[in-house]
């Protein structure tokens, strides 16, 4: 049986212990893919597959990480795509150099700070989610041609063939997948039949493909040919042309001036350690490297394995440090071209020890009376490295459950962590005419006014303010783990501004309480960003003396539905590659 059958397996138990909670205590733990040469895990078994195909080629961890890409942005048109963007880890075994590139996209030139306010200063409803306004200038095909003409050995047509095959033949819709985006498809379903070119690519009468049937994408077929023979067509040719004059017509605010400007950013990765390991990340404009830092710094040598897996001592610490972190994003986080951003400050040991010390294990701390660190008192942590570390080193939904994440090992064992969205599901609702593109609305990640949440519930203030061609604040946390210079595990997830402790709680299950790749992205997670405050667990994760107990201690707890879609390649002592999709989507990890 393959890995992808049973994963599926795995999540139609998974969907039984959601769907009956009473009845089914616990979900199953998806059997890791073990592989000696090469391995793709992504959220859809023919995006893994194109990404195999290209390592089978002789291709490198870079080839298959760009197939990958481009094949989820035909599989998975609600979560990420062409119209899109996002950021990018890559590890060389040989050097041990460690890049991050960031493609995420960029407000338009005619963006203003105070875009989505009425006339008496309140943010409008549903600017900044649905319609031509919300569009931020896309980065994906421009993040993923820099990153292959350095780094990838086969031709740039090679890598996208995959893709183009999947437009134009189609692909046929599975009931798992249907499953999955439930939300987005319910959620966005006015937005896309308010919009003729989405209506008429993903619905039929009024009603969306349904699983079984093959859903076709011409005119996206035609937009990749074109990427493939020029991918600059996206930015100063027809296709880029085809963006701006719709964007005219409806009011949109992308001109050919603005995609011809765009220009992925290569930055310096942020790392830190955590026991044995060295954990990297994306630096801002992700918020994700820095307070998954910051966490782990403020566990820092709490001995978590000798309390247990799900101890209440373990789940609370987790927690009071999540509330810290996503306080100091409120506050601190936004792009570093446009604002300093404190990073060295807020994952600096001496501050994680300060932080530690606020923290009572007896009880929960209110929200209300957890701040971000003043200004001042954080400057007293400055080390080496001054304000704005994260220049560039080369000229009730931030990202939705929709996003998309990948990950690739090669024979080597280079790897390429890779985090891509639209944002919402659908993303803006909008589909340029005659090219096929699912296009943002990352605009919505911006703080659309001091203090005020987005659509996932997360505030921001001055330093994520609107700007011109500036990049809105992510969660986005592709990371790589390496252990004496050497890798030890890749991994990432989607699900907006809980894919930080996603990300967070894989990695302790990998280093802290040892368990294979297919444990670590299956178990039970738990999340808090300070605001709102509540604890949110999953119906079948913890036992009901755990819930008892958090309880005591103070802390609201939600039960929701479960959430994410995390993958991971993980090194075992043999040196053999060990990969999982999460239980949670339908996502597959092949090896070869």
């Amino acid at each position: 049986m393959r890995n992808s059958q049973l994963q599926r397996v795995a999540f139609t138990i998974f969907s039984l212990s959601v769907l009956l909670p009473s009845q089914v205590v616990s979900a199953a733990f998806t059997i890791p893919l073990r592989s000696k040469q090469g391995m793709v895990v992504s959220a859809h078994p023919l995006a893994s597959d194109a990404g195999i195909s290209m390592l089978r080629k002789g291709g490198n961890a870079v080839d298959a990480a760009v197939a990958t890409t481009f094949a989820i942005s035909v599989v998975e048109p609600f979560s990420a795509g062409i119209g899109g963007g996002g950021f990018l880890l890559m590890h060389s075994e040989k050097t041990g150099e460690m890049k991050a590139l960031d493609f995420r996209e960029r407000a338009p030139i005619k963006a203003t700070r105070n875009l989505y306010l009425d006339a008496q200063g309140k943010v409008r409803p549903n600017a900044s989610i649905n319609g031509y306004l919300a569009v931020a200038t896309p980065g994906t095909v421009a993040g993923m041609y820099e990153v292959h003409r350095r780094y990838g050995k086969l031709p740039w047509r090679e890598v996208i063939k995959p893709a183009i095959a999947l437009a134009k033949d189609g692909f046929i819709i599975s009931p798992l997948l249907t499953y999955r985006s439930l939300p987005a498809l319910a959620n966005r379903k006015q937005v896309i039949l308010s919009n003729p070119a989405a209506r008429e690519i993903f619905t039929r009468n009024g009603e969306y493909y349904q699983p079984g049937e093959r859903l076709v994408q011409r005119d996206l077929a035609k937009t990749l040919e074109a990427i493939a023979q020029n991918p600059q067509s996206f930015y100063t040719g027809n296709i880029a042309q085809a963006i701006a004059a719709d964007m005219a017509k409806n009011g949109g605010l992308i001109t050919l001036a603005d995609l011809k400007a765009y220009k992925p950013i290569w930055r310096t990765p942020i790392c830190g350690n955590f026991h044995q390991a060295k954990i990297c990340s994306m630096p801002p404009p992700s918020s994700g490297g820095v307070h998954l830092l910051q966490i782990l710094n403020i566990i820092g040598d709490s001995n978590l394995k000798s309390w247990g897996w799900h101890h209440p001592d373990a789940l609370h610490l987790m927690v009071e440090a999540m509330k810290i972190a996503y306080a100091d994003r409120s506050q601190y986080l936004g792009d570093p071209d446009f604002v300093k951003v404190p990073v060295q400050q807020l994952i600096s040991t001496p501050y994680a020890k300060k932080r530690r010390q606020e923290i009572n294990m007896e009880v929960a701390k209110p929200s209300t009376q957890i701040k971000p660190i003043d200004q001042k008192t954080l400057q007293q942590f400055s080390q080496a490295l001054p304000l704005g570390l994260t220049q560039r080193s080369h000229p009730k939904f931030s990202e939705s459950p929709e996003t998309s994440h990948l990950t690739v090992v090669d024979a080597q064992h280079n790897a390429v962590s890779l985090t891509f969205t639209i944002n919402l599901g659908f993303g803006a609702g909008v589909v340029t005419p005659g090219t096929g593109i699912v296009l943002n609305n990352e605009m919505d990640d911006f703080a659309a006014a001091p203090g005020v949440p987005n659509a996932f519930g997360l505030v921001g203030n001055e330093a994520n303010a609107i700007a011109p061609r500036k990049t809105p604040l992510s969660s986005m946390t592709p990371t790589i783990v390496t252990e004496n210079g050497q890798l030890k595990m890749a991994v990432g997830a989607p699900g907006g501004s809980t894919i930080i402790t996603q990300v967070l709680q894989v990695i302790l299950n990998v280093l802290e309480y040892g368990m294979d790749a297919g444990a670590a992205v299956s178990a039970p997670r738990i999340h808090h960003q300070w605001l709102p405050d509540e604890l949110r667990v999953e119906p079948w994760g913890l036992d009901a003396l755990t819930l008892q107990e958090l309880r005591r201690r103070g802390h609201n707890i939600k039960e929701t539905t479960p959430w994410g879609n995390a993958n991971a390649i993980v090194v075992t002592t043999d040196r053999n590659l060990e990969g999982a999709a999460d239980p949670r989507g339908e996502g597959a990890a092949i090896g070869y």
